[in-house]
């Protein structure tokens, strides 16, 4: 029985998990998102936000020496732990949490797995930064009267009117001149 075992083992024993989960942590701080299979994905968003939130910068040089080896333990990787400390440390400072996003993207053809990407949040350009967009008021737009933009489109509506009909009495002209 597996009462309270709440970890999905991957169909793999303990070090082929953490090796697993090592490296697609890696590469998804690498990369800022990967494609991969929808368990495997749910298993990295949690080994990996933990390490994000130990980026945060602390008011001791100590503690932050201490946060890149424990970092550095759980991903082996020194240009990993690098670019997590100066490129996304800097961008989820402002988030309380939930740095990634798992988008599911269908099933693959071969082994029929549904595949997912992972992705950071904040270095997606699509959806944009949604702090930064929550912080900004919505713009107010002026309407202008109904009357005035009523007159501005009479007089478009009759020279619209006007210059098919023209068009027809050009058409009607030419067939008689090619006749002479």
């Amino acid at each position: 029985m597996r009462h309270g075992d709440k970890q999905n083992n991957l169909g793999r024993k303990k070090a082929h998990r953490d090796a697993l989960l090592m490296n697609l942590a890696c590469q998804v701080i690498t990369h800022k998102r990967i494609v991969t299979t929808l368990a495997k994905a749910k298993a990295l968003r949690t080994y990996v936000e933990p390490l994000i939130t130990k980026t945060k910068k602390t008011a001791n040089k100590e503690e932050i020496s201490h946060n890149h080896r424990v970092v550095f333990s759980y991903l082996n990787d020194k240009a990993a732990v690098k670019e997590l400390f100066t490129v996304v440390a800097p961008k989820i400072a402002a988030r309380p949490g939930g740095y990634t996003r798992i988008i599911k993207l269908g099933i693959r053809p071969g082994d029929n797995a549904e595949k997912a990407m992972i992705e950071l949040v904040d270095f997606n350009e699509v959806y944009g930064n949604s702090i930064a967009t929550a912080a900004e008021p919505a713009k107010k737009t002026r309407r202008s009267k109904s009357t005035a933009t009523a007159t501005k489109k009479a007089p478009k509506a009759k020279a619209e009117a006007e210059a098919p009909a023209a068009e027809a009495e050009t058409a009607t002209d030419s067939p008689e001149t090619a006749a002479e």
